[in-house]
């Protein structure tokens, strides 16, 4: 018996990448933030590590957008 794969709608695709999406845009925001609380602590080079890696986090989001949707200008 073969399976068939379920066929998604362009919306329903989008909704999915949607989700996804926003928990990179949230752990990327929540690792800065958390940089920043350590930069503004004791641990000023641990908090300059964390912020990189948010916004390393950040550009990896702004690549995966620019690759699945082509961007008008």
């Amino acid at each position: 018996m073969k399976k068939h794969k379920k066929r998604l709608t362009q919306a329903e695709e989008f909704e999915i990448l949607k989700l996804v999406l926003d928990k990179f845009l949230w752990l990327g925001f929540i690792i800065m933030a958390y940089g920043l609380l350590l930069v503004f602590g004791s641990r000023f080079i641990d908090g300059l590590i964390a912020i990189v890696v948010g916004a390393l986090v950040l550009i990896l989001f702004m690549i995966i957008i620019v690759k699945e949707y082509e961007i008008i200008v």
